[in-house]
């Protein structure tokens, strides 16, 4: 799969999906200065359904769409379309399916930036048996080529949950009786749970935030537990695709030696 495979260009083409099909619209580009109509029926949609949308310039559209071009698809008109390779699943239905998963576990990401972390967490997560992973609409990775090659094949069997607000989504997955666990950042033990001596309460969320800043305020006071790892030599940090499966490993073996133990009762 290429980036070129992924792009729509022109306004008919876009405006048709984004009234029928909107989810499928990952990005949505227009030319910088751009005055016609149409244009601001698009961008009017995208507001309408969530979806980034950005101005550019004519050359970086001419760039993105050289491959169509030449294939004799019609030219961009100022406008294109990034599409999502894949269907997101809603929140209510995977809500309803977590505890039902062998990991009763949702990963959230807040603002990961990466998508080869995106794709190696997800790879992880459909090894270990999670429910799913929820994602913010903005300010988070691409699930493209990059993600799709890092997760070998799981970004497609996994259930992907798209949400426009990361913190009301948190907050209704609160109500259905999910706990809300945040990772803190590698070198802050003060005020966090040391995550290799502490389970989680499943079913659970687990929100990893941004590779360098870690979580947001906003989503941070929305977790019950914050869990750090401990380190026993100093590192700046750990990465957040390492993070994760360090997290996720620990809590399956948590959960395991829960279950041996009541057997054995």
């Amino acid at each position: 799969m290429t980036d070129q495979q992924m792009i729509l260009p022109g306004i008919k083409p876009v405006l048709e999906l984004l009234h029928e099909h909107p989810e499928k619209i990952d990005l949505v580009l227009c030319r910088a200065n751009s005055k016609s109509k149409d244009i601001g029926e698009i961008i009017a949609l995208c507001k309408q359904h969530s979806i980034h949308f950005s101005f550019v310039e004519k050359e970086l559209l001419d760039k993105r769409c050289a491959r169509k071009a030449s294939e004799g698809s019609s030219a961009h008109q100022g406008v294109l379309a990034r599409l999502v390779p894949f269907s997101f699943t809603p929140l209510e239905t995977v809500a309803t399916q977590v505890e039902s998963a062998p990991l009763p576990l949702l990963l959230a990401l807040d603002d990961v930036q990466d998508p080869g972390n995106v794709g190696t967490l997800v790879r992880t997560l459909y090894a270990l048996g999670a429910a799913g992973l929820l994602i913010p609409n903005h300010n988070t990775a691409h699930l493209g080529p990059a993600a799709h090659k890092a997760s070998a094949g799981a970004l497609e069997r996994l259930p992907i949950v798209r949400v426009p607000h990361l913190g009301r989504a948190l907050d209704y997955l609160e109500e259905q009786g999910l706990a809300i666990y945040g990772s803190a950042q590698e070198n802050a033990m003060g005020g966090s749970a040391n995550a290799l001596t502490t389970p989680m309460n499943l079913p659970a969320v687990l929100v990893l935030g941004n590779e360098a800043r870690g979580l947001r305020p906003d989503i941070k006071k929305r977790c019950q537990t914050l869990l750090a790892i401990p380190q026993e030599r100093r590192i700046n940090s750990i990465n957040v695709a390492q993070a994760g499966a360090i997290l996720l490993g620990a809590t399956v073996i948590f959960r395991k030696n829960a279950n041996l133990l009541l057997n054995s009762l």
